[in-house]
């Protein structure tokens, strides 16, 4: 009932393309059309009982009427597939109403054709609403940009904007092409992209992705890629090809669906033959036997059982910020036993966090930080980045530093209000650290890397010592010590507990860090198996170990490291990479949110379109197999079951298949809802894993 543009790829499946029709073959028209057909045979049913002369003869033309408007339809599908040299369910169906018509079973004919024309056009509705959640994304590009150009802000189609063009963002527009923030600072609303639920806030330097919105100042940015190139162009064009990706189910069902047509047809004119020449039975009973049988055994609901159900999870998915790519992920996902995380950018943000500033000998904490922040404020360390942020969250302004002078390896040095100071390591700001507390901040500095912790020391001179190189200096000063750590992310510290309720064990971190850092980062994270200073050749062999032992392996990476482990694995996912070309297009699965609480609700739902498959299969085989069988065997027993029995059983199949896989769509989650509504709690226990001692 479906066909493919001209230059597209086909895809026989009706379930996996709403296929652009003109005219009245538009899947909205086709409905209305059935119902007229439907009104028609109603009418002349009633019509053709009431027992009055010219009430039968206009309740005949009604059948027959409606027996028309339902052919163009069937009949046309039926057309098409023969035109492909392809013999399917729209021939049979077809072919099943004629011959009623032809036996004088008129109204059975109409009715199958009105219900067969019904629910292929609930089909294609159906497909068309999943459709949407997936090409909502298309709406999110935008079609204009405010570009500087020749002196002036100018309205310019976005799809002209190339690389190096300054492009202006107000308050409630979406942002035209992947870009680099130069001037002001705002909050962007992406929810429609990755489901997150709040703004993400941007600062100059950071990257703005196609098709989020401004929802605060209006800012300047340069624009690094094309629209053709940018990050939802690349997500439009993966959910597109997930598409046509098939279940191993939904394959085997392609590859028999046109033999399975042709052998129903051929049993079915064996049956009819049987039955009249073996069995004695009148031709036209014979035949009336073999149409019901062929309509009964036709694969409507068994062809559509799989596609449906895969089409709403990709849409689903695609809605909740995770990328599907195809039937086999979901599969595969769904299986998952077993589940493997790389740290750095995974467990963790990937880079240092200030999150205690521990005073030996200063009296002043917003001072030092307005210091350090003043020393660091032309780096691009990590160091130096979670410094300045640290101090932009407390509300200190950086302070007056000169003679700035950064030494390699080891920190930096300048003046404050003429005395010296220096941010670096122990040995570099050891001689402005007053004698009496370098004791105390190599204490406190062996706790801290005792917890695999990050620490810089800042000091400062009480004089202006012109000579604070000299060890022995007893130069009377201040002191204090800056504790970081790489922060993890939302949803990490419920994520163990949420896989080990889906049965997902063990939980294990696989990462090249060192012991220290990794023991603390999965110790209070509660992962089952932590695994530190690993090569890529060892989460190789470790991944290959765990699929011996436990079955389906997931592993969840940055996406661009670890590609060994992630291509052994049986499915690689990537997470929080909107912007990485390189997790998007590796990944077997890409969670778009900074949030891991997503993978165990990516679990759910992949497991929930498995189970809908199982079912839909299930119960069109049911109907199939009991209703084949109980057309021969009440035929044989001279009982025959009317057609009409058979085209409600048929049809009514199909459109409970299709009902039940739109399900999917409003799939929820209460554990993510749950976890959704305590992270606020979570953002507070990741603090506390990150101070913790262990």
């Amino acid at each position: 009932m479906s066909t493919c543009a001209p230059g597209q790829a086909c895809d026989t499946s009706p379930a996996l393309q709403a296929p652009e029709q003109r005219g009245i073959f538009t899947p909205r028209r086709a409905l209305y059309g059935a119902i007229i057909a439907g009104v028609l045979l109603g009418l002349g049913v009633i019509l053709t009982h009431l027992g009055v002369p010219w009430a039968g003869s206009v309740g005949r033309v009604c059948v027959w009427v409606s027996l028309g408007v339902g052919m163009v339809y069937g009949g046309k599908a039926a057309l098409e597939a023969l035109g492909e040299k392809s013999f399917d369910i729209d021939v049979l169906m077809a072919v099943g109403a004629g011959l009623a018509a032809y036996i004088g079973h008129a109204e059975e004919g109409a009715l199958l054709l009105f219900l067969f024309t019904l629910s292929g056009a609930l089909e294609d509705l159906a497909m068309q609403r999943t459709s949407r959640e997936i090409s909502a994304l298309h709406k999110l590009m935008p079609t204009e940009a405010l570009v500087w150009r020749d002196g002036a802000w100018v309205q310019a189609a976005a799809g002209e904007l190339v690389a190096g063009d300054k492009v202006k963002i107000r308050p409630g527009e979406r942002v035209p092409a992947d870009a680099r923030l130069d001037t002001g600072e705002t909050a962007l609303d992406q929810s429609a992209i990755t489901g997150e639920s709040m703004p993400r806030s941007v600062k100059p330097g950071d990257e703005l992705f196609a098709g989020t919105i401004n929802v605060d100042e209006p800012v300047e940015a340069t624009v690094l890629r094309p629209v053709r190139e940018s990050s939802l162009q690349r997500i439009m064009d993966l959910v597109t090809t997930a598409r046509e990706q098939r279940e191993p189910v939904q394959r085997f069902i392609d590859r028999v669906n046109q033999p399975y047509a042709i052998g129903v047809m051929v049993i079915s004119a064996v049956v009819a033959m049987v039955w009249w020449q073996a069995l004695g039975r009148p031709f036209t009973d014979s035949l009336y036997v073999a149409i019901t049988l062929l309509i009964v055994a036709s694969p409507c609901a068994l062809v559509i059982a799989t596609p449906t159900a895969t089409l709403a999870a990709i849409a689903r998915a695609a809605r909740g910020g995770v990328l599907f790519k195809g039937g086999q992920t979901i599969e595969r996902l769904a299986r998952t036993r077993c589940v493997c995380f790389d740290k750095t950018g995974t467990l963790t943000h990937g880079r240092p966090t200030l999150y205690e500033v521990h005073p030996v000998a200063w009296s002043d904490g917003k001072e030092l930080l307005a210091i350090a922040a003043a020393l660091e404020a032309d780096s691009t360390h990590p160091i130096a980045v979670a410094i300045r942020e640290a101090a932009e969250q407390r509300g200190v302004s950086p302070a007056s530093v000169d003679k700035l002078n950064h030494v390699v390896a080891r920190g930096i040095q300048g003046q404050h209000q003429g005395a010296p100071v220096r941010l670096g390591s122990y040995s570099f700001t050891e001689p402005l650290i007053p004698v009496c507390f370098r004791n105390r901040v190599k204490e406190v500095l062996g706790k801290i890397q005792s917890r695999g912790h990050v620490a810089v020391v800042i000091a400062r001179a009480a004089t202006g010592d012109d000579t604070p190189d000299d060890p022995t200096d007893d130069a009377s000063g201040e002191a204090a010590v800056l504790i970081m750590a790489d922060s993890v992310r939302p949803g990490a510290t419920e994520l163990v507990r949420d896989l080990h309720s889906l049965g997902v064990k063990p939980v294990r971190m696989l990462t090249g860090d060192n012991a220290l850092t990794a023991g603390r980062i999965g110790q209070g994270l509660g992962i089952d198996q932590v695994d530190a200073e690993l090569l890529p050749d060892d989460k190789l062999r470790i991944v290959g170990e765990m699929k011996r032992t436990y079955g389906n392996v997931a592993f969840i990476g940055d996406g661009v490291n670890d590609a060994p482990a992630l291509a052994a694995a049986d499915i690689a996912l990537a997470i929080g990479t909107i912007g990485t070309a390189a997790a998007l297009e590796n990944a077997d699965a890409v969670l778009l949110a900074d949030d891991l609480a997503t993978f165990p609700w990516a679990i759910r739902l992949a497991r929930r379109a498995r189970q809908t498959v199982a079912v839909n299969v299930t119960f069109a085989l049911g109907i199939i197999v009991v209703m084949s069988a109980s057309v021969l065997i009440a035929s044989a027993l001279h009982r025959e079951i009317p057609l009409s029995i058979g085209v409600l059983a048929h049809e009514g199949g199909t459109v409970l298949v299709v009902l039940n896989s739109l399900r999917i769509l409003g799939f929820s989650d209460k554990s993510r809802e749950n976890t959704e509504i305590s992270q606020h709690l979570g953002r507070m226990r990741v603090q506390k894993v990150a101070s913790s001692s262990g």
